[in-house]
């Protein structure tokens, strides 16, 4: 183990303060895959249960002057997002409520020879269930989409890696398994948009917003979360639906007149109206995960296809 360097802990520790959070511990080692990191463990002041890791290269330094105020404002989000009952779950737009965890930061080059950052982890069904499907992912990130992101750290990647693994699911292209191998998660450029200098992962429309919150209050609030608030007005959201926080909260005003949901501020809390609509949550969960599993043509796997 090596000591961590002062000004790290320095700027971290600013940086906390002023989002709201408080640094509980930090340490350098070396991680499974063989690279030394230091790792800060955070935690709301008021409730020091609810912890965030952070996970920073050894040699890591704000020599950038962009680097701070934006790790401030990752660490400001976090923050809220710590107030969820999970604050781990996020749901997808087919309906999947998942878990990340397990993330092994920050990004490490390919050992194939390929010109790419890979960062590993896994992503868990978070239905409430015992079942433990998983899937174990392996995001790569091109070299040209790299020069994109202000550092190939954590804070700076996390959400649009969290994004594309949402929309690798969408696609259809993550199974999950009770067990398996790592499953490829491919980031490229095609989810940036130069002309709008920004992450553009699913085009959308106020209709699919407003089912996406309900979706998710239904999960992380009514079924993971004992009817506990939940942070709607998420800026990891708002880029996985190419719309804005402020649109989210909006559409979040309109669904609590309808009684689906109390709103208290930028937190909704699921009501017995949304929770009497299990049946169909259940169904698009598993019509999600269907979609999810590789389809066989059944006559040729009975042997009757002509040959």
């Amino acid at each position: 183990m090596t000591t961590v360097k002062a000004s790290l802990i320095e700027s971290l520790t600013k940086a906390a303060h002023t989002a709201g959070l408080d640094v509980l511990s930090h340490a350098t080692a070396a991680n499974s895959m063989g690279y030394v990191t230091t790792v800060f463990q955070l935690a709301l002041p008021a409730d020091k249960s609810k912890t965030l890791q952070l996970e920073l290269s050894e040699h890591f330094d704000f020599d950038k002057p962009n680097l701070l105020p934006e790790l401030t404002a990752h660490l400001a989000t976090e923050a809220k997002r710590l107030r969820n009952p999970r604050p781990e779950c996020g749901v997808t737009l087919g309906g999947l409520p998942i878990a990340f965890g397990q993330f092994e930061w920050p990004f490490h080059t390919s050992t194939s020879g390929a010109d790419t950052y890979i960062v590993h982890g896994e992503l868990h069904l978070a239905d409430g269930g015992a079942h433990n499907l998983h899937a174990k992912v392996s995001a790569s990130v091109t070299l040209t989409f790299a020069d994109f992101v202000p550092a190939m750290e954590q804070p700076y990647s996390e959400n649009f890696i969290y994004n594309a693994i949402r929309k690798t699911v969408d696609y259809g292209q993550l199974e999950f398994l009770k067990s398996g191998n790592r499953q490829p998660v491919p980031v490229t450029t095609r989810y940036w948009s130069p002309w709008q200098k920004k992450f553009v992962f699913t085009e959308t429309n106020d209709e699919e917003r407003l089912a996406y919150l309900l979706c998710k209050v239904y999960w992380l609030s009514g079924v993971l979360g004992d009817s506990k608030p939940v942070w709607i007005a998420d800026p990891r959201d708002a880029m996985y639906l190419n719309t804005s926080t402020e649109e989210l909260i909006r559409m979040a005003s309109h669904e609590a007149a309808e009684g689906y949901f109390t709103l208290d501020g930028e937190y909704a809390a699921a009501t017995p109206k949304l929770m009497a609509k299990k049946a169909e949550y259940e169904a698009r969960l598993q019509d999600a995960l269907n979609f999810t599993k590789p389809q066989f043509n059944e006559d040729m796997r009975a042997g009757h296809a002509n040959m």
